[in-house]
């Protein structure tokens, strides 16, 4: 049975994914290569996803078969959320290959928590308007403190917010743009659900619904239970 690896890559256009399939040895060279030279005029390729699997061409020819309605055609593109193609991917039997700082698991957790929050889960509009909090020490003793305004269904990480480090091969958009200097959020960030909020400033997947707190300290899951 042939062995290789089948990833996933964000791009410039917001929605639009890669799916496509190299072998182990060729994937650092494969990344390299779309990331600094995009694919047919598309530009910005993130890799985002990488597992590697037995009968790597029939999974690849699978996956591209379930998402065949948002091909664009004659390419391996496709106009699909990218954490339904990462929940996919990770859900197979084989070793992922990146991110490499985090477990296959919690790439899974993580991606369906996005999915949830952001696609299917009206929750998001239940928090109140207002601010909301993060107090937290790191394991190594650093302090995350922050405050986070929600508006709207909105969740915007407010600029002078403390964050911690991150030392992950994979974050979300959220986290890779935001402006940190010596620890300090430079500009006010927004996001689409209060993990991502967490993610800016705890610099590693988290849930938000508990981490995030009242000025009273109650977690804004509370708001979640009054349905």
């Amino acid at each position: 049975m042939a062995r290789g690896v089948i990833y996933c890559m964000t791009t410039i256009v917001d929605g639009l994914v890669k799916i496509g399939k190299t072998r182990k040895e060729n994937f650092e060279q494969r990344m390299y290569n779309l990331e600094h030279n995009g694919y047919v005029q598309i530009v910005g390729l993130k890799r985002r996803f990488a597992i590697e699997v037995e009968d790597y061409d029939e999974k690849e020819t699978l996956i591209q078969e379930i998402f065949r309605k948002s091909n664009i055609e004659n390419t391996e593109l496709f106009a699909v959320n990218v954490d339904l193609v990462v929940q996919l991917l990770s859900s197979l039997e084989g070793t992922q290959i990146f991110p490499k700082s985090i477990s296959k698991e919690e790439s899974f957790n993580t991606a369906t928590d996005e999915i949830q929050e952001n696609i299917h889960n009206p929750n998001k509009s239940l928090v109140p308007n207002g601010e909301y909090y993060i107090s937290q020490k790191s394991n190594g003793n650093q302090i995350a403190k922050a405050s986070m305004k929600v508006d709207n269904g909105k969740f915007i990480v407010l600029k002078g917010s403390r964050c911690l480090p991150c030392d992950k091969d994979w974050m979300p958009e959220s986290r890779r743009m935001a402006i940190i200097e010596n620890g300090i959020l430079m500009k006010d960030v927004e996001c689409n659900s209060p993990s991502t909020a967490g993610w800016v400033v705890l610099g590693s997947a988290n849930n938000g619904w508990l981490t995030w707190k009242t000025k009273d300290g109650k977690s804004i899951n509370v708001f979640r239970n009054k349905k």
